[in-house]
């Protein structure tokens, strides 16, 4: 899967959109007007990144990417400036490109923020898990995971919607079909439920099936 790129772009500018040129090569990119029109968007499609045209919009764009880092702390920030609305002195953006530059200087940097191409990520409606890196990300929160944690909730996202029965996640996480014991099956789903859930006492996405097991609402 490709990565969601969230684009702030205004209309007062002279220079050429990049947004064809990136869809062109399948990010999928998500255009907004304004800085307060991403802050509304930013948790409800998750972003792999946000870039910020604050030349289109005739300011340095300061303001608009300190607003999104207060949003979220770890979320890649590109921010375009023009010649005469330069973004002086530090920045929470993680790149600053002046224009102007080409579109292949801004997908060369763009790239490092970026995850892999989706060989070892499983995105599942908000969730999304690097496999490789332990690392899940949820509506703007990310943590790191023990890879007992990782694979509970490679197998829970594996079936997201399905309500998964408390032995087969024993079979499938601790390769094991002992389950008379399965306080550590509920510890490490509450623990899932603190990287993931924004409430973890009232979840919304790992949900309690009674007398079944445990299933993702994803």
């Amino acid at each position: 899967m490709k990565a969601r790129i969230l684009w702030v772009e205004g209309n007062r500018t002279e220079y050429k959109s990049f947004v064809p040129s990136l869809r062109k090569k399948e990010y999928l990119v998500e255009l907004v007007p304004t800085g307060a029109a991403a802050l509304a968007r930013l948790v409800e499609i998750d972003p792999d990144l946000v870039v910020i045209n604050a030349a289109s919009m005739r300011s340095s764009g300061k303001r608009i990417c300190n607003e999104i880092r207060e949003k979220s702390a770890e979320l890649p920030i590109v921010l375009i400036t023009s010649p005469e609305h330069k973004a002086l002195g530090e920045t929470s953006a993680n790149v600053v490109l002046e224009l102007p530059f080409t579109s292949r200087k801004l997908l060369n940097r763009i790239a490092p923020l970026l995850p892999g191409d989706g060989k070892n990520i499983l995105h599942v409606g908000y969730i999304r898990l690097d496999l490789e890196l332990k690392r899940v990300r949820c509506r703007g929160r990310e943590a790191r995971l023990t890879p007992r944690l990782n694979r509970l909730l490679q197998v829970l996202l594996l079936h997201a919607g399905e309500a998964v029965e408390r032995q087969r996640l024993f079979s499938e996480v601790w390769d094991t079909q002992y389950t008379v014991d399965t306080r550590t099956l509920d510890v490490h789903i509450s623990w899932l439920r603190e990287a993931i859930e924004e409430n973890p006492r009232q979840p919304q996405f790992l949900k309690t099936i009674r007398g079944v097991g445990y299933r993702l609402d994803a």
